[in-house]
Protein backbone atom coordinates (compact mmCIF):
# COMPACT_ATOMS: atom_id res chain seq x y z
CA UNK A 1 0.00 0.00 0.00
CA UNK A 2 1.18 3.54 -0.91
CA UNK A 3 0.20 5.34 2.33
CA UNK A 4 1.32 8.84 0.63
CA UNK A 5 -1.11 8.38 -2.28
CA UNK A 6 -4.10 8.51 -0.14
CA UNK A 7 -3.14 10.97 2.35
CA UNK A 8 -5.24 14.10 2.18
CA UNK A 9 -3.30 17.22 1.40
CA UNK A 10 -4.43 19.10 4.61
CA UNK A 11 -3.17 16.09 7.08
CA UNK A 12 0.20 15.98 4.97
CA UNK A 13 0.66 19.77 5.56
CA UNK A 14 -0.42 19.60 9.57
CA UNK A 15 3.05 18.87 12.26
CA UNK A 16 2.63 16.18 14.95
CA UNK A 17 2.59 18.25 18.50
CA UNK A 18 6.14 18.40 19.52
CA UNK A 19 4.73 18.47 23.52
CA UNK A 20 3.04 14.91 22.82
CA UNK A 21 6.07 13.39 21.34
CA UNK A 22 8.52 13.78 23.98
CA UNK A 23 5.70 13.53 26.56
CA UNK A 24 6.90 9.26 26.77
CA UNK A 25 10.47 10.52 26.91
CA UNK A 26 9.56 12.97 29.88
CA UNK A 27 7.38 10.31 31.91
CA UNK A 28 10.75 8.45 32.42
CA UNK A 29 10.54 8.94 36.35
CA UNK A 30 14.26 9.79 36.43
CA UNK A 31 13.24 12.83 34.84
CA UNK A 32 11.90 16.02 35.98
CA UNK A 33 9.30 17.32 33.66
CA UNK A 34 8.68 21.27 32.73
CA UNK A 35 7.54 19.99 29.15
CA UNK A 36 3.88 19.25 29.75
CA UNK A 37 1.38 21.50 29.99
CA UNK A 38 0.01 19.59 32.84
CA UNK A 39 -2.60 20.83 35.87
CA UNK A 40 -0.95 20.06 39.39
CA UNK A 41 -3.55 16.68 40.32
CA UNK A 42 -3.32 18.08 43.86
CA UNK A 43 -5.96 20.63 42.69
CA UNK A 44 -8.55 18.27 41.08
CA UNK A 45 -11.66 17.75 43.33
CA UNK A 46 -11.64 14.06 43.36
CA UNK A 47 -14.39 13.61 46.07
CA UNK A 48 -16.73 16.29 45.50
CA UNK A 49 -17.02 15.24 41.61
CA UNK A 50 -17.27 11.62 42.68
CA UNK A 51 -20.28 12.64 45.15
CA UNK A 52 -22.04 14.89 41.33
CA UNK A 53 -21.50 11.82 39.41
CA UNK A 54 -23.61 9.97 42.03
CA UNK A 55 -26.01 12.81 42.49
CA UNK A 56 -26.51 12.99 38.50
CA UNK A 57 -27.31 9.36 38.06
CA UNK A 58 -29.67 8.72 40.52
CA UNK A 59 -31.39 12.18 39.62
CA UNK A 60 -31.33 12.48 36.46
CA UNK A 61 -31.27 8.26 35.23
CA UNK A 62 -31.24 7.55 31.91
CA UNK A 63 -30.50 11.25 30.54
CA UNK A 64 -26.86 11.70 31.44
CA UNK A 65 -26.52 8.63 28.91
CA UNK A 66 -28.71 9.76 26.12
CA UNK A 67 -27.77 11.81 23.05
CA UNK A 68 -28.18 15.50 23.69
CA UNK A 69 -28.31 18.85 22.20
CA UNK A 70 -24.93 20.08 20.30
CA UNK A 71 -24.72 23.28 21.94
CA UNK A 72 -24.42 21.47 25.16
CA UNK A 73 -26.38 21.34 28.55
CA UNK A 74 -28.15 24.50 28.88
CA UNK A 75 -27.97 24.68 32.83
CA UNK A 76 -24.14 24.54 32.25
CA UNK A 77 -24.40 27.00 29.32
CA UNK A 78 -26.42 29.28 31.99
CA UNK A 79 -24.05 28.66 34.56
CA UNK A 80 -21.21 29.72 31.86
CA UNK A 81 -23.25 32.97 30.63
CA UNK A 82 -23.89 34.15 34.45
CA UNK A 83 -20.46 33.93 35.54
CA UNK A 84 -19.14 35.76 32.62
CA UNK A 85 -22.15 38.13 33.06
CA UNK A 86 -20.83 38.98 36.52
CA UNK A 87 -17.09 39.15 35.97
CA UNK A 88 -17.10 41.03 32.85
CA UNK A 89 -20.26 42.39 32.72
CA UNK A 90 -21.26 41.13 29.77
CA UNK A 91 -25.07 40.29 28.32
CA UNK A 92 -24.74 36.53 27.27
CA UNK A 93 -27.88 34.17 27.53
CA UNK A 94 -27.08 30.25 27.22
CA UNK A 95 -27.49 30.70 23.67
CA UNK A 96 -24.16 32.58 23.46
CA UNK A 97 -22.50 29.75 24.74
CA UNK A 98 -21.73 26.34 23.08
CA UNK A 99 -19.92 23.34 24.66
CA UNK A 100 -17.12 22.30 23.08
CA UNK A 101 -15.02 18.63 23.84
CA UNK A 102 -12.20 20.70 25.51
CA UNK A 103 -11.17 24.41 24.32
CA UNK A 104 -8.97 22.93 21.45
CA UNK A 105 -12.18 21.27 19.95
CA UNK A 106 -13.53 25.08 19.40
CA UNK A 107 -9.85 25.82 17.51
CA UNK A 108 -10.45 23.37 15.47
CA UNK A 109 -14.55 24.12 14.50
CA UNK A 110 -13.34 27.74 14.06
CA UNK A 111 -10.65 26.85 11.46
CA UNK A 112 -13.40 24.05 9.83
CA UNK A 113 -16.02 27.28 9.78
CA UNK A 114 -13.79 30.14 8.30
CA UNK A 115 -10.79 28.86 6.63
CA UNK A 116 -9.78 27.61 3.47
CA UNK A 117 -6.36 27.17 1.99
CA UNK A 118 -4.01 30.11 1.52
CA UNK A 119 -6.88 32.30 3.88
CA UNK A 120 -4.75 34.34 6.62
CA UNK A 121 -4.39 34.21 10.27
CA UNK A 122 -2.66 36.61 12.27
CA UNK A 123 -0.50 34.72 15.11
CA UNK A 124 1.17 35.97 17.81
CA UNK A 125 5.08 35.05 17.89
CA UNK A 126 5.41 32.97 19.43
CA UNK A 127 2.20 31.25 19.99
CA UNK A 128 0.15 27.92 21.36
CA UNK A 129 1.64 25.21 19.31
CA UNK A 130 -2.04 23.35 18.68
CA UNK A 131 -3.43 26.32 17.74
CA UNK A 132 -0.77 26.07 14.99
CA UNK A 133 -1.68 22.64 14.31
CA UNK A 134 -5.32 22.82 14.37
CA UNK A 135 -5.52 25.57 11.66
CA UNK A 136 -2.72 23.51 9.87
CA UNK A 137 -5.24 21.33 9.38
CA UNK A 138 -6.89 24.31 6.89
CA UNK A 139 -3.79 24.84 5.20
CA UNK A 140 -3.96 28.69 5.48
CA UNK A 141 -1.24 31.52 5.25
CA UNK A 142 0.22 32.48 8.83
CA UNK A 143 0.52 36.25 9.64
CA UNK A 144 3.04 36.14 12.44
CA UNK A 145 3.14 39.26 14.71
CA UNK A 146 5.74 40.17 17.42
CA UNK A 147 4.82 39.70 20.88
CA UNK A 148 6.13 41.95 23.12
CA UNK A 149 5.61 42.71 27.14
CA UNK A 150 3.00 44.72 26.23
CA UNK A 151 0.97 42.21 24.19
CA UNK A 152 0.91 41.56 20.46
CA UNK A 153 2.64 44.52 18.37
CA UNK A 154 -0.42 47.05 17.23
CA UNK A 155 1.98 48.39 14.49
CA UNK A 156 2.65 44.68 13.35
CA UNK A 157 -0.83 43.90 13.23
CA UNK A 158 -1.90 46.61 10.81
CA UNK A 159 0.92 45.66 8.41
CA UNK A 160 -0.03 42.30 8.61
CA UNK A 161 -3.60 42.92 7.81
CA UNK A 162 -2.59 44.39 4.54
CA UNK A 163 -2.70 40.58 3.73
CA UNK A 164 -5.95 38.85 3.01
CA UNK A 165 -6.81 37.89 6.94
CA UNK A 166 -9.70 36.30 7.93
CA UNK A 167 -8.92 35.34 11.53
CA UNK A 168 -6.73 37.21 14.25
CA UNK A 169 -5.74 34.45 17.20
CA UNK A 170 -4.51 36.25 20.33
CA UNK A 171 -4.24 34.50 23.93
CA UNK A 172 -4.45 37.86 25.82
CA UNK A 173 -3.81 36.72 30.25
CA UNK A 174 -0.81 34.41 30.86
CA UNK A 175 -0.13 33.52 27.21
CA UNK A 176 0.94 29.88 25.95
CA UNK A 177 4.00 29.77 26.02
CA UNK A 178 5.30 32.92 27.41
CA UNK A 179 3.14 33.60 30.77
CA UNK A 180 2.69 37.04 29.08
CA UNK A 181 -0.59 39.33 30.08
CA UNK A 182 -1.59 41.95 27.55
CA UNK A 183 -1.96 45.47 29.31
CA UNK A 184 -5.05 47.16 29.26
CA UNK A 185 -3.20 49.90 26.87
CA UNK A 186 -2.59 47.64 24.05
CA UNK A 187 -6.06 46.11 24.79
CA UNK A 188 -7.50 49.15 23.59
CA UNK A 189 -5.63 49.79 20.77
CA UNK A 190 -5.74 46.36 19.56
CA UNK A 191 -9.50 46.82 19.96
CA UNK A 192 -9.53 50.12 18.09
CA UNK A 193 -7.37 48.39 14.66
CA UNK A 194 -9.88 45.84 14.77
CA UNK A 195 -13.29 47.77 14.79
CA UNK A 196 -13.67 48.65 11.10
CA UNK A 197 -11.65 45.40 10.07
CA UNK A 198 -14.12 41.95 8.63
CA UNK A 199 -12.46 39.80 10.26
CA UNK A 200 -12.97 37.42 13.58
CA UNK A 201 -11.07 38.48 16.36
CA UNK A 202 -10.34 34.76 18.68
CA UNK A 203 -9.67 35.55 22.27
CA UNK A 204 -8.22 32.19 23.87
CA UNK A 205 -8.48 32.48 27.33
CA UNK A 206 -7.71 28.84 29.65
CA UNK A 207 -5.53 30.55 32.02
CA UNK A 208 -7.54 33.74 33.14
CA UNK A 209 -8.93 32.63 36.16
CA UNK A 210 -5.55 31.64 37.22
CA UNK A 211 -4.18 34.98 38.22
CA UNK A 212 -2.55 35.34 41.48
CA UNK A 213 -0.94 38.92 41.59
CA UNK A 214 -2.75 41.94 39.71
CA UNK A 215 -6.46 42.35 38.41
CA UNK A 216 -8.53 41.06 35.61
CA UNK A 217 -8.43 43.19 32.56
CA UNK A 218 -11.47 43.69 30.31
CA UNK A 219 -11.27 41.26 27.17
CA UNK A 220 -10.17 42.72 23.68
CA UNK A 221 -13.77 41.76 21.92
CA UNK A 222 -16.46 39.61 24.15
CA UNK A 223 -18.75 42.55 24.08
CA UNK A 224 -17.31 45.08 22.13
CA UNK A 225 -16.69 43.70 18.84
CA UNK A 226 -19.24 42.03 16.26
CA UNK A 227 -17.14 39.37 14.86
CA UNK A 228 -15.13 38.06 18.15
CA UNK A 229 -15.30 34.86 19.65
CA UNK A 230 -14.42 34.11 23.56
CA UNK A 231 -12.82 30.84 23.98
CA UNK A 232 -12.88 29.31 28.14
CA UNK A 233 -11.90 25.74 29.57
CA UNK A 234 -12.48 23.93 32.84
CA UNK A 235 -9.60 22.25 32.04
CA UNK A 236 -7.63 24.47 34.48
CA UNK A 237 -9.65 25.14 37.48
CA UNK A 238 -11.64 21.84 37.24
CA UNK A 239 -9.92 18.52 35.46
CA UNK A 240 -8.48 18.46 32.13
CA UNK A 241 -9.30 14.86 31.93
CA UNK A 242 -13.28 15.94 31.28
CA UNK A 243 -12.39 17.41 28.34
CA UNK A 244 -15.29 20.60 28.78
CA UNK A 245 -14.66 23.23 27.51
CA UNK A 246 -16.77 26.31 25.72
CA UNK A 247 -17.47 29.23 23.27
CA UNK A 248 -18.71 32.31 23.66
CA UNK A 249 -19.84 34.62 21.49
CA UNK A 250 -22.34 37.53 20.92
CA UNK A 251 -23.03 37.15 17.37
CA UNK A 252 -25.51 34.29 16.13
CA UNK A 253 -25.13 34.01 13.05
CA UNK A 254 -21.45 33.30 13.52
CA UNK A 255 -22.55 30.72 16.67
CA UNK A 256 -24.97 29.42 14.12
CA UNK A 257 -21.95 27.84 11.79
CA UNK A 258 -19.76 26.75 14.27
CA UNK A 259 -22.91 24.70 15.55
CA UNK A 260 -23.23 23.00 12.23
CA UNK A 261 -19.89 22.54 12.16
CA UNK A 262 -20.10 20.89 15.90
CA UNK A 263 -23.16 18.62 14.71
CA UNK A 264 -20.96 17.25 11.56
CA UNK A 265 -17.84 16.61 14.41
CA UNK A 266 -19.25 14.86 17.17
CA UNK A 267 -23.04 15.65 17.66
CA UNK A 268 -22.29 17.08 20.83
CA UNK A 269 -19.93 16.88 24.02
CA UNK A 270 -19.90 14.37 26.22
CA UNK A 271 -23.45 14.67 28.45
CA UNK A 272 -22.70 12.82 31.49
CA UNK A 273 -19.29 15.24 32.21
CA UNK A 274 -21.24 18.14 31.71
CA UNK A 275 -24.25 17.09 33.49
CA UNK A 276 -21.49 15.93 36.31
CA UNK A 277 -19.39 19.66 35.94
CA UNK A 278 -22.77 21.27 36.53
CA UNK A 279 -23.73 19.23 39.35
CA UNK A 280 -20.39 20.24 40.80
CA UNK A 281 -20.59 23.93 40.25
CA UNK A 282 -23.72 24.43 41.68
CA UNK A 283 -22.73 22.29 44.78
CA UNK A 284 -19.46 23.51 45.37
CA UNK A 285 -17.67 27.48 45.26
CA UNK A 286 -15.43 27.92 42.34
CA UNK A 287 -14.10 30.80 43.43
CA UNK A 288 -13.09 29.31 46.76
CA UNK A 289 -11.49 26.36 44.84
CA UNK A 290 -9.47 28.68 42.30
CA UNK A 291 -8.10 30.72 45.10
CA UNK A 292 -6.22 27.30 46.41
CA UNK A 293 -5.22 26.39 42.93
CA UNK A 294 -3.42 29.82 42.47
CA UNK A 295 -1.90 29.64 45.53
CA UNK A 296 -0.15 26.75 45.40
CA UNK A 297 0.92 28.29 41.49
CA UNK A 298 1.94 31.15 43.12
CA UNK A 299 4.17 29.60 45.44
CA UNK A 300 5.37 27.06 42.42
CA UNK A 301 6.18 29.95 40.00
CA UNK A 302 7.83 31.78 42.88
CA UNK A 303 9.79 28.49 43.29
CA UNK A 304 11.02 28.72 39.48
CA UNK A 305 11.77 32.19 39.10
CA UNK A 306 13.75 32.33 42.43
CA UNK A 307 15.68 29.14 41.52
CA UNK A 308 16.68 30.70 38.02
CA UNK A 309 17.96 33.50 40.20
CA UNK A 310 19.81 31.55 41.89
CA UNK A 311 21.10 28.98 39.01
CA UNK A 312 20.78 30.65 35.35
CA UNK A 313 23.61 32.50 33.73
CA UNK A 314 23.29 35.97 34.24
CA UNK A 315 22.83 36.28 30.18
CA UNK A 316 19.81 33.88 30.07
CA UNK A 317 16.30 36.08 30.63
CA UNK A 318 12.94 34.49 31.47
CA UNK A 319 9.25 36.01 32.16
CA UNK A 320 8.50 36.52 35.69
CA UNK A 321 4.00 35.68 35.14
CA UNK A 322 1.59 37.05 37.37
CA UNK A 323 -0.50 34.33 37.03
CA UNK A 324 -1.14 31.14 34.50
CA UNK A 325 1.13 28.14 34.36
CA UNK A 326 4.25 28.70 32.11
CA UNK A 327 7.02 31.13 32.21
CA UNK A 328 9.50 31.58 28.66
CA UNK A 329 13.27 31.57 28.64
CA UNK A 330 15.35 33.72 26.11
CA UNK A 331 18.84 32.00 26.45
CA UNK A 332 21.79 34.01 24.30
CA UNK A 333 21.87 34.69 20.44
CA UNK A 334 23.72 32.00 18.60
CA UNK A 335 22.09 29.05 21.33
CA UNK A 336 19.42 26.75 20.23
CA UNK A 337 17.12 25.06 22.73
CA UNK A 338 16.21 22.20 20.23
CA UNK A 339 20.06 21.13 20.45
CA UNK A 340 19.85 21.49 23.97
CA UNK A 341 17.04 19.50 24.32
CA UNK A 342 18.66 16.20 24.19
CA UNK A 343 21.61 17.42 26.28
CA UNK A 344 19.01 18.43 29.10
CA UNK A 345 17.70 14.82 28.87
CA UNK A 346 20.71 13.01 29.40
CA UNK A 347 20.82 15.80 32.84
CA UNK A 348 17.34 14.31 33.99
CA UNK A 349 15.32 17.73 32.86
CA UNK A 350 13.02 18.37 29.93
CA UNK A 351 11.23 21.47 28.90
CA UNK A 352 10.11 22.25 25.54
CA UNK A 353 12.18 23.79 22.95
CA UNK A 354 10.61 27.31 21.35
CA UNK A 355 10.63 25.84 17.72
CA UNK A 356 7.27 24.63 17.58
CA UNK A 357 5.68 27.68 19.21
CA UNK A 358 6.89 29.75 16.00
CA UNK A 359 4.67 29.69 12.40
CA UNK A 360 8.07 30.87 10.80
CA UNK A 361 11.28 30.57 12.68
CA UNK A 362 13.67 27.34 13.54
CA UNK A 363 16.31 26.93 15.77
CA UNK A 364 15.45 29.66 18.09
CA UNK A 365 17.19 30.27 21.29
CA UNK A 366 13.50 30.05 23.76
CA UNK A 367 12.29 27.47 25.58
CA UNK A 368 8.66 27.24 27.72
CA UNK A 369 8.67 25.82 31.17
CA UNK A 370 5.69 24.50 32.56
CA UNK A 371 5.33 24.94 36.96
CA UNK A 372 2.66 23.62 37.81
CA UNK A 373 3.45 20.40 37.95
CA UNK A 374 6.38 19.71 40.15
CA UNK A 375 6.26 20.37 43.68
CA UNK A 376 8.66 23.16 44.67
CA UNK A 377 11.62 20.93 45.94
CA UNK A 378 11.62 18.99 42.44
CA UNK A 379 11.80 22.31 40.53
CA UNK A 380 14.39 24.05 42.87
CA UNK A 381 16.07 20.41 41.58
CA UNK A 382 14.98 20.62 37.97
CA UNK A 383 16.22 24.36 37.62
CA UNK A 384 19.69 23.27 39.11
CA UNK A 385 19.87 20.73 36.66
CA UNK A 386 19.07 22.68 33.68
CA UNK A 387 21.17 25.73 35.15
CA UNK A 388 24.41 23.42 35.12
CA UNK A 389 23.48 22.80 31.40
CA UNK A 390 23.14 26.29 30.42
CA UNK A 391 25.81 27.57 32.04
CA UNK A 392 28.29 24.70 30.54
CA UNK A 393 26.71 25.89 26.88
CA UNK A 394 27.57 29.83 27.61
CA UNK A 395 30.60 29.37 28.58
CA UNK A 396 31.61 27.33 25.71
CA UNK A 397 30.75 29.93 23.09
Amino acid sequence: MNMETLLSDSIKETPPSFVRGILKAASDPNVISFAGGLPNPATFPKEELSESAKRVVKTYGSLVFQYSVTAGLPQLRQYIADRYNRIFQLSLTPDNVIITTGSQQALDLIGKVFLDRGDGVVVERPTYLAALQAFSMRQPEFYPVELTEEGMDPGQLEEALQNPVKVVYTIPDFQNPTGLTASGGNRERIRGILKSRNVVLVEDDPYGELRFEGERLPYIGAGKLSCSILLGTFSKTVAPGMRTGFLISENRELLHYLSVAKEACDLHTNIFSQYILWDYLENNDLDAHIAKIKTLYQKQAQAMTDAMARYFPAMVRYTKPKGGMFLWVTLPEGVSAMSLFPKALEKGVAFVPGDPFYADRKNVGTMRLNFTNADCATIEEGIRRLGELLKNCTSAR
